[in-house]
């Protein structure tokens, strides 16, 4: 069985897909408690933010929306597709665009700090009631250096 994957990007003032973003989004949150944002501070950040998005023929399979100065707002991979490589892709082309990239993952999202360290994220600090739920988040940084950055984004960027 063929299956074609596709990237697509929502720039700033687009929200073509934002629709199905959030429907991932929602089905991840409900299914292990993390992306808690409201609906409407979602599509607010996404409409400012460059969104990569791959598809698999239409599927969403994983976005990654992203502020100017390379900060990401949201990353999520539909369940079934993790472990093929959509967030570290998803990473990379965030990267070859940014010269650094940061996000914050709350302290308990096990999965997401394990997925950012192994692919290079460095924890920067803590920060204690960062979520509108009280949660407390990590500040994390992909390496500043502009040959980590280049050999990650040329690795994953396919």
């Amino acid at each position: 069985m063929s299956v074609n994957v596709e990237k697509r990007v929502d720039g700033p003032g687009s929200t073509e897909h934002a629709e199905q973003a959030w429907e991932l989004k929602e089905r991840i949150r409900k299914s292990e408690g993390v992306l808690k944002q409201r609906r409407g501070f979602f599509f607010d950040a996404y409409r400012r933010a460059t969104t990569h998005l791959f598809f698999e023929d239409e599927t969403l399979m994983g976005f990654a929306s992203t502020r100017r100065d390379g900060y990401i707002l949201f990353l999520a991979v539909a369940p079934e597709a993790r472990g093929q490589d959509y967030g570290k892709r998803l990473v990379a082309e965030v990267a070859h665009d940014h010269r650094s990239v940061s996000c914050h993952a709350r302290t308990t999202n096990e999965s997401a700090l394990a997925f950012y360290e192994h692919i290079g994220f460095e924890t920067k600090r803590k920060i204690t009631n960062y979520y509108e739920d009280g949660g407390d988040a990590y500040y994390l940084r992909l390496g500043e250096k502009a040959s980590i950055r280049e050999k990650f984004s040329e690795l994953f960027r396919r």
